[in-house]
């Protein structure tokens, strides 16, 4: 079964702690540090969910979640925005780019693992119990 997650995510110690949580929840883990490599692991690594920082060098993650849309094969694979950017409409800009959900920072250890699962469970080929 498929349980490989896409962080893409420059900040290191954010990257650390979503990467330890989700390990630690039996995901396997892809990180990119960059929007461009992103994109590119996302069509290679067959991932099961992308969870994508808004604040990214070089690509923003309204262009990066846009990208990746546009690629028929990730049209069902969920991607979530885990973001800091909680400036009035920036919600609604990142769905409109074509993101599932959205997860402000800092996370909450406690509820992350539980919040991302509750995306995979919203698509029926997306299961990991």
């Amino acid at each position: 079964m498929n349980n490989r997650l896409l962080v893409i995510e420059d900040n290191e110690q954010n990257l650390y702690l979503m990467r330890f949580l989700l390990e630690k929840s039996g995901f396997e883990v892809v990180a990119a540090e960059d929007g461009a490599t992103g994109v590119d692991l996302a069509l290679r690594c067959d991932p099961l969910a992308i969870l994508l920082d808004i604040q990214l060098p070089e690509k923003s993650g309204f262009v990066v979640a846009a990208e990746l849309k546009q690629h028929g094969h990730l049209d069902r694979v969920p991607i979530i925005a885990v973001t800091s950017h909680a400036m009035v409409g920036d919600r609604e800009m990142i769905l409109a780019a074509g993101a599932t959900g959205y997860i402000e920072k800092p996370i909450n250890p406690e509820t992350f693992v539980a919040e991302i699962k509750s995306y995979l469970s919203e698509n029926p080929e997306n299961t990991n119990d």
